[in-house]
């Protein structure tokens, strides 16, 4: 039986905005086609996505990218037999050893200048060297072990405690442990860089600030700056390998619910930065799912050429219209055969509709439910 592959494309038209930053404060961007397009890295919608699945999962199937996994693991010792609590740091990080994920205590920071005596620590707590991707229900199996074994689990032991129950975000965007390897685990999803379809010009917005103090005959400002900004209309591309995540998590009905959910965050969650200074709050103008057992394709050819704006219609309008001769060139050309469906919330993405059923957003997460349950069905 063929993998199955769910692709995610959407449009999304954002307003002024500086939702994502490099380290000068400009819009991120990215060079294709020749021209300067805004970015939006995929890990910043993949935090996004993160948050977003914290409101609509119970916090034991998901995980937490922390440095802090020995707390986590001894906490949950204290929960589970308190009449241990003494022991609970030490037995999680040997547990943690077992399975060979090394926990120390973190150095004092060091001064900043001789007449500043460095920072002291107060009741250390061992941390890694490197954030870990930990779920919940695989923190409680690994303080369960060190409970049960006195803080000394074996190495395969401890390694099926951190393996088994898996956490659907960590099976979702992976994790990777280089210290460690049998507990790497392989992304069911990649997400694309987000780019503009047309090419992307800063701007600057320069502002003053008043002291609210002071009186009405002291002319001048107290604070002058400026913000750089953009706008654009957004090509977004993500793909789930169904197979992959089914195997990892192993249970068809919880992976066709991580499969749906994962579409609507994909879709409605947004990056925060600068969101108090524009308020660039937006859902995708269009979305299209595409099923296939052939392989996952990204569109964004259809915009190697960027849309300008000297062809008298809306930039959403033209985006449209190419993305879908884009797709059609490439079924004809290389006899694709995937089956899809349309969201179109704008009427300006109207011409997407000719790719497939239309439908809501809430219906199109329910076919994509049964699609996965379908096929993981046959698979068996």
């Amino acid at each position: 039986m063929k993998n199955l592959f769910v692709d995610i494309h959407v449009l999304q038209t954002l307003p002024p905005n500086n939702i994502n930053r490099d380290e000068s404060g400009s819009p991120k961007t990215a060079i294709y086609g020749g021209t300067v397009r805004q970015r939006v890295s995929s890990q910043s919608w993949k935090r996004a996505i993160r948050t977003d699945f914290s409101k609509k999962f119970d916090s034991d199937k998901l995980g937490v990218r922390t440095k802090d996994v020995v707390k986590i693991i001894a906490d949950q010792i204290k929960t589970l037999a308190p009449e241990h609590e003494s022991d609970a740091i030490s037995w999680a990080q040997s547990s943690l050893a077992a399975a060979k994920i090394k926990a120390e205590i973190p150095k004092k920071r060091s001064k900043s200048s001789d007449t500043e005596p460095a920072e002291t620590i107060e009741d250390p707590i061992p941390e890694s060297s490197y954030l870990i991707f930990l779920g919940t229900a695989q923190a409680k199996n690994l303080a369960q072990l060190a409970i049960d074994t006195q803080g000394k689990p074996a190495k395969k032991d401890a390694i099926a405690a951190l393996t088994a129950n898996q956490a659907i975000d960590v099976a979702l965007f992976g994790r990777m442990l280089a210290d460690a390897k049998e507990l790497s685990v392989d992304a069911s999803v990649q997400v694309a860089h987000a780019i503009s379809v047309h090419e992307a010009a800063p701007e600057f917005d320069y502002f003053t600030a008043i002291d609210d103090k002071r009186g009405d005959d002291e002319a001048g400002a107290d604070m002058i700056g400026t913000v750089e900004f953009t706008s654009s209309t957004l090509y977004r591309y993500a793909t789930i390998n169904v197979d992959s995540l089914n195997k990892t998590l192993g249970d068809s009905t919880v992976t066709a619910a991580t499969v749906a959910q994962f579409i609507d965050s994909f879709v409605r969650a947004m990056p925060t930065g600068k969101q108090n200074t524009f308020a660039h709050g937006t859902l995708p103008d269009a979305l299209v799912l595409s099923f296939s057992n052939e392989q996952p394709l990204s569109w964004v050819g259809a915009f190697e050429q960027a849309i300008t704006a000297d062809f008298g219609g809306s930039r959403l309008e033209k985006s449209a219209e190419e993305l879908a001769k884009h797709v059609s060139s490439f079924d004809e050309a290389y006899g694709l055969n995937a089956t899809r469906y349309v969201m179109a919330a704008n009427k300006s993405a109207a011409t997407l509709k000719d790719l497939g059923t239309s439908g809501s957003l809430p219906g199109l997460t329910e076919i994509a439910r049964d699609a996965v349950l379908a096929h993981l069905g046959s698979a068996e």
